[in-house]
């Protein structure tokens, strides 16, 4: 008789691989940073050193997490993402000065085969998963309290086309005679996503779900609800939304990284929905005029006086 391996044994196997050879590299970059960067043909300097602690930290942090979890394929597309950062970090140390490239470039080398180990074995956990029915779906819920009537609110949410106002992340949404509505929406990375919605149940002043057609871009599903706020504050609204990340869990990871992650994405919007509700219009600071994307925090600067009249 001859014993078989499954596909869902070999990637859980390779995960383990992967989290012993994360603890392998944490071990020297925590404890002898300076070593591992002479090693590289970086020039040890105090802040390279503090930077190579970190990246063991985070190679400590996935080494618990595919050693205690294989099953996760998050874990495998946080190592990806990882892998990412590293390449970034040396293509800056190979145009800095006091590096060897002699050493630098096979160390380059050597982190983009482990990169494709990475991506191979995050496949295979996604393909087991798909087999056992599960799926990357995405959660995330925020609320928020509107110093407005409750019927005021919800019939400002209501209509759809509203939502772009204050949705920075919303480019338009169309509503159809029938209930349907078409909606189109920016995604990570410059891209756009579009998708059919219906109303599954909608209770005026009280909550509107909703739900995705098939055929959508993104397959997603929500619900946001309106009540009372205690002491006669306004109204409190609650909004819960699930669905399956472009990209899948890569897509999910990088865009948390970025400040794309719907829990920020989500906060953000109600804040300014409170604003237009309260004030009529969304209030900008102009040293956080394009909001809490990471990207656009690097860019952004200090509060500047205005100019003399």
């Amino acid at each position: 008789m001859t014993a078989t391996t499954q596909p869902d044994e070999q990637g859980e196997g390779m995960a383990r691989v992967l989290g012993w050879a994360s603890l392998a590299l944490a071990v020297p970059q925590l404890v002898t940073p300076k070593k591992v960067l002479r090693l590289a043909g970086v020039h040890p300097g105090t802040a390279s050193a503090s930077l190579v602690r970190l990246v063991g930290v985070r190679e400590l942090g996935a080494a618990a997490g595919l050693l205690s979890k294989p099953k996760q394929g998050a874990w495998l597309w946080a190592r990806v993402a990882g892998d990412a950062m590293d390449l970034a970090l040396l293509g800056r140390a190979l145009r800095g000065a006091g590096t060897s490239p002699r050493r630098l470039t096979p160390a380059t080398a050597a982190v983009v085969g482990i990169t494709a180990l990475d991506i191979v074995a995050g496949l295979q956990r996604n393909r087991a998963a798909k087999a056992e029915g599960a799926t990357a779906t995405t959660r995330a819920r925020s609320a928020v309290t509107v110093n407005r009537p409750r019927a005021e609110v919800y019939k400002f949410w209501r209509q759809f086309e509203n939502l772009p106002q204050f949705m920075h992340h919303l480019e338009a949404v169309d509503e159809h005679a029938d209930g349907r509505s078409h909606w189109k929406a920016k995604a990570p990375f410059g891209r756009t996503v579009e998708w059919d919605a219906e109303i599954v149940e909608d209770i005026p002043e009280q909550h509107i779900a909703w739900r995705a057609l098939p055929g959508s871009d993104v397959d997603n599903r929500g619900v946001v609800g309106f009540r009372d706020a205690p002491g006669g504050r306004g109204t409190e609204v609650l909004v819960e939304l699930a669905f399956e990340p472009p990209g899948g869990p890569l897509g999910a990871v990088a865009a948390k990284l970025f400040g794309e992650h719907p829990d920020q994405q989500i906060a953000d919007d109600l804040r300014r929905f409170k604003q237009i509700m309260e004030t009529g219009e969304i209030v900008v600071s102009d040293a956080s005029r394009d909001g809490t994307k990471t990207l656009n925090q690097v860019r952004q600067r200090d509060a500047q006086p205005g100019e003399a009249r």
